[in-house]
């Protein structure tokens, strides 16, 4: 099979894909490789790719693109915020932030089998409210994003491979990389929290799933660099998890100026506040609570969807799992002018 951005599919079979099914128990539908590439996704993308692709987007449209777990819905929230929130008043703030931004590629996992999601239902709820006439099964989150009001903020994982070769030419893009250590540790433990992933096994197995590019959405060194090629295109705003979390009002300025705000002081120190993690951490959650959606033990024990937002997890690695994933980043990042920060 090949698709309109003309990958070819194949379905993971055999020993890798029993490998995957013994410990990632969400993965009840298998998963599927695109070439080329290598894109690790579920096999629903496989309805929802073409539309993905072949979606024209708006000029006044910004995509917030990111691998998992490298400050996605942080940055969602921000960028809403800066351009639809500023003063703090918008009634739409206390809907979900997948609401107001949507996941672009939600579908993806929220059609796997057995998925359950009290999530999904919120959307689907919000969905038939502001459009009636819409069937939640041509996809919800498509349908969220094709009603949005403008300005739309949209968040993908999907890589810019994967979306409208004339993206950059119409639209914005805020591209968020993060340090692949920690990295690891976050998307270890959200793999372990979310039922759709339902991964079992340990941290070891997990940096090896990591650094072998055998994780959903994966390759990450691939994904990175598709955007860092990019990073000069006057559409492409490309930052840094790290930059964040150690000058956030520095980054709120930039973004100001990417994003065409022209915010005050007083609205991007209003903003900086509001996104701040513990800000984020007690409107969010309770959107992100249900055993529908969590492995509640996870979450008791290890935190919820919003767990620690540092840098520095990493330092849970033992020597040999940091030195794997040291030597594959090493090994991706050779002549690519790319340095992460592993502390601030």
């Amino acid at each position: 099979m090949r698709l309109a951005s003309g990958h070819a599919v194949s379905y993971l079979t055999g020993e890798e894909l029993l490998k995957q099914q013994e410990v990632f128990r969400g993965y009840k539908d298998g998963l599927v490789r695109l070439t080329p590439g290598r894109w690790l996704l579920t096999p629903a993308y496989v309805k929802y790719a073409d539309e993905l692709y072949d979606t024209k987007f708006r000029s006044s449209d910004v995509v917030v693109m990111t691998y998992p777990k490298c400050g996605t819905t942080w940055t969602q929230e921000i960028v809403w915020t800066m351009r639809n929130n500023p003063d703090l008043n918008n009634p739409m703030a206390s809907l979900p932030v997948n609401a107001r931004c949507p996941f672009y590629e939600m579908d993806i996992l929220m059609d796997q089998k057995g998925s359950a999601s009290s999530l999904r239902q919120i959307l689907e709820d919000y969905l038939q409210k502001v459009a009636p006439g819409e069937k939640p099964r041509d996809g919800i989150a498509l349908q969220l994003a094709s009603i949005a009001p403008d300005p739309r903020t949209i968040k993908t994982h999907l890589p810019l491979s994967l979306l409208t070769p004339d993206l950059l030419d119409t639209a914005k893009v805020v591209y968020v990389a993060r340090n692949p250590k920690d990295l690891c540790m976050s998307y270890y433990h959200h793999s372990r929290l979310i039922q759709s992933h339902g991964y079992s096994g340990t941290l070891d197995q997990f940096t090896q799933f990591l650094v072998n590019d055998e994780l959903l959405f994966s390759p990450y060194f691939e994904h990175v660099k598709e955007a860092w090629l990019k990073r000069d295109h006057p559409n492409m705003h490309f930052i840094f998890y790290e930059d964040l979390k150690s000058d956030i009002m520095a980054e709120l300025h930039k973004l100001d100026t990417f994003l065409g705000t022209s915010l005050s002081e007083k609205q991007i120190t209003q903003v900086a506040k509001h996104t701040s993690f513990k800000g984020m951490k007690e409107r969010e959650e309770k959107h992100f609570s249900s055993p529908d959606d969590f492995n509640m033990d996870v979450a008791k024990k290890d935190g919820g969807f919003f767990r620690k937002g540092e840098v520095g997890s990493w330092k849970n690695l033992n020597s040999n799992q940091e030195a794997k994933i040291e030597l594959w980043a090493k090994r991706n990042t050779l002549n690519m002018g790319l340095h992460f920060k592993y502390k601030i």
